[in-house]
């Protein structure tokens, strides 16, 4: 069993940026999609972002698309979610995911079943 850490939550006026960060030390994320996903008080889980194994693809939920942008850095082994432009209503846990499941070039926004492992969440909440 591997283990994800997400890093880079706190809190942020209506405007405002975050660069959030997800890290493993047991495996190279490189070889799995990965998925941004979030949780708000009293909401289902929602996706976010994905990007396939290698980084070919990308996709984003309507909610986020021109404000997020997925990336990675595989000399850091890092997946990072940029988000720009932030609102309130993406006051949320945010979550990294992998998954062992998708194939090469394949990402799915959302359907958390299609993920495998879990980080711990970080708060993002944006405020006045």
């Amino acid at each position: 069993q591997f283990h994800l850490v997400e890093s880079g939550g706190g809190l942020v006026q209506p405007g405002g940026s975050l660069r959030l960060s997800c890290t493993a030390s047991e495996f190279t994320l490189d070889k799995y999609a990965i998925g941004w996903f979030r949780q708000a008080p009293g909401k289902g889980r929602e996706g976010v972002s994905c990007m396939s194994r290698e980084g070919a693809i990308t996709d984003y939920a309507d909610s986020v698309k021109g404000r997020f942008t997925i990336s990675r850095d595989n000399g850091k082994n890092t997946v990072y979610l940029q988000m720009n432009s932030l609102k309130p209503e993406d006051t949320a846990v945010y979550y990294c995911a992998a998954s062992t499941l998708l194939g090469q070039d394949t990402c799915v926004v959302g359907r958390p079943h299609f993920y495998d492992t879990w980080g711990q969440g970080t708060q993002v909440t944006v405020s006045s």
